[in-house]
């Protein structure tokens, strides 16, 4: 589902020698959905593996997580264009470092589940305040909130930010949906599968924001993939396939990759469509692109994916 917020009108493009930016971020179809939930899904089965599994510590699993997530992030910045094995590891680390920053806070320091930080509730609402502040902030720098067409370095950082923060209260959410309420993972999951389907009609027979019905899917689907994870790993005696934490992750890392492989001959098949020059939403300046700046939309896509292809580098200039 894609989003769009009206905002002040502004030039369609501003007085810029290129008009366009190549797309950095995929559009919001079924395979982004598939892709989501299986990430977050490995995601969590990967925190269980090291977490509590290897016995490496909430603590010491945070920092490798972190560091993973923080080299691709950069990366994923600096890139020039859309790179689907790169946003999707990107994906992944938001992931895993929010697992265990969900973890560490609300369970407290240690590589077991007892219960000695401050609990899944508060967790989850800490996180929904700072989640809303994320969107508050985003809403004052006059970026874009269409997803599928951020095209300034500004936004696609507080992309990024409400993406890390997301993921974490999924986590948290799903945590005390499955356990404070005493439904199970099992429970749990019909329950998010059901409010999901809700929101898929919402989107399609209401009129209700699509950038709100967006962020609601993005958070559900952290813990819709946790109880899957669980129905992975979990013993056959707990209600699960008792595959364990480590051919779980396998499993899953597989799928992923299959399924952006396949991603990627897509793109190839048909390249994303560039962006107008990005302008701020508020004072209808022109930002700093996200991305390779191009001359022209007519036959651009094809030619910014190919060798030699007319791209410059993004203008320094951010307001």
């Amino acid at each position: 589902m894609s989003s769009t917020v009206p905002g002040p009108a502004g030039p369609a493009v501003p007085d810029h020698p290129a008009g366009y930016v190549l797309r950095k971020l995929p559009h919001v179809t079924l395979l982004f959905w598939i892709l989501k939930i299986i990430a977050v899904t490995l995601g969590e089965t990967a925190g269980d593996l090291f977490g509590i599994t290897l016995q490496v510590g909430y603590v010491a699993t945070a920092l490798i997580f972190l560091g993973f997530f923080l080299v691709v992030v950069v990366a994923q910045v600096r890139a020039k264009r859309f790179h689907a094995l790169l946003f999707w590891a990107v994906v992944l680390g938001t992931s895993m470092v929010g697992t265990e920053i969900s973890d560490l806070s609300n369970r407290g320091v240690g590589h077991g589940s007892a219960q000695n930080g401050i609990g899944y509730a508060w967790g989850a609402v800490i996180l929904t305040g700072v989640l809303v502040i994320v969107f508050l902030v985003w809403w004052r720098t006059g970026q874009t909130y269409d997803v599928e067409n951020i095209a300034s370095r500004k936004g696609e950082i507080l992309y990024w930010i409400a993406i890390l923060v997301s993921n974490t209260l999924g986590t948290s959410s799903g945590d005390w949906l499955s356990d404070d309420t005493g439904l199970g993972f099992r429970n749990a999951f019909f329950v998010i599968a059901g409010i999901m389907v809700a929101i898929v009609a919402a989107h399609y027979l209401t009129n209700i924001n699509g950038t709100l019905l967006f962020w609601l899917a993005f958070i559900l689907t952290r813990p819709l993939g946790a109880a899957g994870g669980d129905s992975l790993t979990k013993p056959t005696d707990e209600g699960g396939l008792g595959w364990g934490t480590l051919w779980g992750s396998v499993a899953l890392a597989g799928l992923l990759i299959a399924l952006i492989i396949y991603q990627i001959v897509q793109i190839r098949r048909r390249p994303l469509e560039p962006l107008p020059y990005p302008i701020n939403r508020l004072t209808g300046q022109p930002q700093r692109p996200n991305g390779a700046v191009i001359a022209s939309a007519t036959g651009s896509a094809g030619r910014a994916n190919a060798p030699g292809g007319q791209v410059s580098e993004p203008a320094e200039r951010d307001n």
